[in-house]
């Protein structure tokens, strides 16, 4: 079956009325038959009909065994880390999201779950770097934002082989581009607020489970602490689940054309997208994705934040905004945005530069959305004749 016929028929029709469109159950309680007796639902925290069909829907296109949906992408990520215990360890991709770091950093190290941040891309490094403490790896993959690839299913062996749980972060692809359950992961995570929804209008996270056993943790720990996603919430997640497909393949193919061009632009020094054969883990990335995906990172020969700044600030159809995978495009400067809680530091080691830019591409005519950044990268014309020797290297 073509994956759009199944994200598309994956929605059940309504039991109760025939409804095409998933009834939005708009209620905080259940009348009970007689005490503790009840159709399955007893209170909303706790479960939602149209929460149940976002939950059961993911699970399905992500091959796992269930689904729980979040108030936000690090509410899902919390949970995950709530499966751990003080003294354990958490082995984390180096280029990591801000708001990844921040609770991992600032939230749970004081709560002495520690957290070793290494490159993923190479699996040696996550081998090299377990211990008997280390309880959970975390990956992103495509990484947030110089679009690192990993190679989940060589790490997932090491993760088993040593009774690890691997969790992939699997926002920037979707499901419609890669599926790491399938590839060996225990866990999968997604702020569904990206390309899930796919219109820029609700805050949302997931996790999917590989086991039930697993699941069941996951279950216990959404309804204990409560950061569940509302229904109405819930039901803009599943009408942009029917559009993933198709739109997924929109924004690479409009990404591709447009990371392309920024590769021959004389003020750009390096271009991240993972569908450039430059890429340095293009092969891995073509073993494991569908797609490449609508994200693409660059920064400037000249790594100065002034100027990228006035880039950034100059776009007509790139609107300056943090968050990504909406149909409309966004550029933003992680530095001073999505990526300022990471120590300027860190943030150079794993490659997040003053002047790196990540675009996230829309569904806008390509040829409308290279015109802008053209604009935007040629028009300060005095800045460029300062450092014309820099920009011509």
């Amino acid at each position: 079956m073509n994956e759009q016929t199944k994200i598309l028929h994956s929605i059940p029709v309504d039991e109760l009325t025939g409804a095409i469109s998933t009834p939005i159950y708009q209620t905080s309680t259940y009348v009970q038959e007689a005490p503790g007796l009840n159709k399955g639902y007893d209170y909303a925290r706790s479960n939602n009909p149209t929460r149940k069909v976002l939950e059961d829907l993911i699970a399905k296109l992500e091959g796992g065994s269930s689904g729980y949906a979040f108030a936000s992408g690090l509410a899902a990520i919390d949970a995950v880390v709530k499966l751990l215990k003080s003294g354990d360890e958490i082995i984390a991709v180096d280029d990591i999201y801000g708001g990844a770091f921040r609770l991992f950093t600032q939230i749970y190290e004081k709560f002495g779950i520690s957290v070793k941040y290494v490159d993923t891309t190479n699996a040696a490094n996550v081998a090299a770097a377990l211990s008997s403490k280390t309880k959970l790896i975390w990956l992103e993959t495509p990484t947030n934002p110089t679009l690192k690839i990993s190679d989940v299913k060589t790490i997932a062996s090491i993760a088993q082989a040593n009774n690890i749980l691997l969790c992939v972060d699997n926002t920037f692809a979707s499901p419609a581009a890669q599926k790491p359950i399938e590839l060996g992961a225990d866990l999968v995570v997604h702020s569904a607020t990206k390309y899930l929804a796919g219109h820029s209008d609700l805050i949302a996270g997931l996790v999917v489970s590989k086991t039930k056993e697993l699941g069941e943790k996951i279950k216990f720990i959404q309804n204990a602490s409560g950061a569940i996603l509302a229904p109405f919430d819930s039901w803009l997640v599943i009408r942009g689940i029917e559009t993933l497909g198709l739109r997924v393949k929109q924004h690479s193919e409009n990404a591709q054309k447009i990371a392309e061009f920024l590769q021959g632009q004389d003020i750009v020094k390096n271009v991240y997208y993972p569908g450039l054969s430059t890429h340095k883990n293009h092969k891995i990335a073509s073993q494991q994705l569908k797609y490449f995906g609508g994200v693409i990172s660059f920064d400037l020969k000249v790594d100065d934040k002034e100027f990228a700044t006035q880039i950034v600030s100059n776009t007509r159809f790139f609107k300056l905004a943090e968050s990504l995978g909406g149909v409309k495009s966004l550029i933003c400067l992680p530095s001073e945005m999505t990526h300022k809680s990471i120590p300027r530091e860190k943030r150079y080691q794993s490659g997040v530069t003053d002047s790196l830019i990540r675009l996230s591409v829309g569904l806008e005519d390509v040829s409308d959305l290279i015109s802008d950044l053209k604009t935007a990268l040629y028009s300060f014309n005095e800045f460029q004749i300062a450092h014309r020797n820099a920009f011509t290297a």
